[in-house]
């Protein structure tokens, strides 16, 4: 029997995950018949909750932004072989950055704050996974676990920062002073009215740019190649004169940068102050948006568009079925996440067989095999 052979890049980026997809949904229908409910109905609820009209694409988009951005975060690191899952703490510590310039520049115009809060949460998202970064490079310490441990303590100083610092006199919660009209980033539905009354903004551009910048990053650049010969082989990028250290630090802090991205939707688009628990877990989403996309930008598009359907269809679900509510969307979730990432190669070898069958080598050796049989 022959050695089964890699799959073809178009079915490693697009065929096996739908699988795996399809997998899941199956699954997770079954999970909504045990309840006693229909599942296509379920599903149906989930798609035109998520896609039915403006308000609700308004929201998926929302939530696929900064989906966008923490995914875009962990595939930069993978790719250099790093395990960034810090986009939390990252993207919480670079609220601090975009609320004290935004509260500085607020009397401008946010023409003027937009770009030096962008700039802020770059600088903090990237300096709080800068350490990280430094400590495996220079003292061999592990990105997973230093970077786990620095989403607790940045969990602790925002904590303190918005209970003794921020927070302005006469405000019981803890939250910082809400930016003024004129600094706050513009809404999308100012300028397409289906739009309207969502949190969808401007940093919705600002994300489809990463995008294209991550890509160009990855493939069209020097800095890109080594990235990816350290990823692959750091022995040999050791040997071809590259300094993985130096790499490694570098790659952490423009994963970081990209993390604190999440700041700058939701401190300067959405809220427009800076609260607890804004970024809500999207550093952890990041991680199932970048394997279920290969560390792809294309991919990583699709998988937050999805997750971010996921988010608000099953906002919506609840609310169109009695007796479902948000954790049977989270069960789903979960689902997604167990079949596209931690068992994403359990049709990979089946997948292999099959393609292996139309490939003209097999055709080939089967034609051998008839006339060799023939001639017997």
């Amino acid at each position: 029997m022959s050695a089964l052979r890699p799959l073809p890049r178009w079915a490693d980026v697009a065929l096996l995950p739908v699988l795996n997809l399809l997998l899941a949904m199956l699954v997770s229908g079954l999970v909504v018949l045990a309840i006693g409910h229909n599942p296509f109905t379920a599903i149906w609820a989930i798609v035109t909750g998520a896609f039915g009209n403006g308000y609700n694409i308004g929201y998926t988009l929302y939530y696929a932004t900064n989906f966008v951005f923490t995914g875009l975060a962990v595939a930069l690191a993978a790719h250099g072989g790093l395990f960034n899952i810090g986009g939390n703490g990252q993207a919480y510590v670079a609220g601090l950055g975009v609320i004290i310039v935004a509260l500085a520049l607020q009397d401008t115009h946010w023409l003027v704050v937009a770009p030096v809060a962008l700039l802020a949460a770059a600088l903090f998202g990237g300096a709080w996974a800068f350490i990280p970064g430094y400590l495996q490079a220079k003292r061999g310490s592990h990105v997973v676990i230093t970077t786990i441990m620095f989403n607790f303590i940045a969990s602790a100083l925002m904590i303190y920062m918005l209970n003794r610092v921020l927070k302005p006199a006469g405000v019981s919660g803890p939250e910082s002073a809400m930016i003024a009209e004129g600094g706050r980033m513009p809404k999308l539905g100012q300028f397409f009215p289906p739009f309207n009354y969502t949190p969808v903004n401007l940093s919705i551009v600002v994300a489809i740019l990463a995008l294209i910048g991550v890509y160009v990053l990855i493939w069209h650049t020097r800095f890109g190649y080594a990235l990816r010969v350290m990823g692959q082989n750091p022995t040999a990028s050791r040997y071809a004169g590259i300094s993985n250290s130096r790499m490694i630090i570098i790659t952490m802090t423009l994963s970081g940068a990209l993390a604190g991205m999440v700041a700058f939707n939701e401190v300067l688009g959405v809220q427009n102050r800076l609260v607890l628990d804004f970024v809500a877990d999207a550093g952890f989403v990041g991680i199932a948006v970048a394997l279920m996309g290969r560390n792809h930008p294309i991919g990583i598009a699709l998988a937050a568009l999805l997750f971010g359907a996921l988010y608000q269809g099953g906002n919506e679900l609840q609310y169109v079925i009695s007796g479902l509510d948000r954790t049977v969307v989270v069960i789903i979730q979960a689902l997604v996440i167990l079949f596209t990432g931690a068992m994403e190669g359990l049709f990979r070898p089946g997948l292999q067989r099959t393609l292996m069958l139309f490939s003209p080598e097999q055709k080939a050796e089967a034609l051998e095999r008839e006339t060799v049989k023939s001639e017997s």
